[in-house]
């Protein structure tokens, strides 16, 4: 275990941090599996921005990288102009 206070108070934050960015990475893969599951055009439209948007917040706040979420994004926009 840590010995300084700044080590414990940097063990704290890790882990809220790592919470935070595990519920978010969560609630964002499982939009996308939503979204790859529709199989109805209209709706799918309407949860593309939606989806783009959690995947571009999460690069932004480095949950992610950004070439993955630009991946992300494309294949998904690739799937959605198909249907």
């Amino acid at each position: 275990m840590a010995n300084h206070q700044s080590s414990l108070k940097r063990i704290r934050q890790t882990q809220t941090k790592r919470l935070h960015n595990r519920y978010y990475g969560r609630t964002t893969r499982n939009a996308v599996r939503d979204l790859r599951a529709t199989t109805d055009k209209e709706a799918a439209q309407a949860l593309l921005p939606k989806v783009t948007a959690m995947l571009d917040r999460l690069a932004v706040k480095r949950v992610i990288h950004k070439n993955k979420a630009a991946n992300l994004k494309s294949k998904l926009a690739k799937a959605v102009s198909k249907l």
